[in-house]
């Protein structure tokens, strides 16, 4: 990355000292939607039998999904049935 002239320290300085970030209502604003993308990347890892793990892989190729797909569409599906 070059390195900037003193003339455009000054000019970028000039910028971001009179920017207003804009912020939107309702979650809708820069931090905001990074948190809600790094929240939407969060996982977590489960130990499941070959069996299981045969069984999604299966039918995640004949759905051309991905195995968590598959069990996203599988818990919505409990979850829609339960009482």
């Amino acid at each position: 990355m070059p390195d900037l002239t003193e003339e455009e320290y000054d000019a970028l300085d000039e910028k971001w000292t009179n920017t207003t970030p804009k912020v939107g209502p309702n979650g809708t604003g820069f931090f905001a939607r990074r948190k809600a993308a790094l929240a939407a990347q969060a996982a977590r890892s489960i130990t499941v039998d070959s069996f299981t793990a045969d069984y999604l892989l299966t039918k995640a190729i004949a759905a051309h999904k991905t195995p968590a797909d598959i069990i996203g569409d599988m818990v919505q599906k409990e979850i829609a049935a339960a009482p």
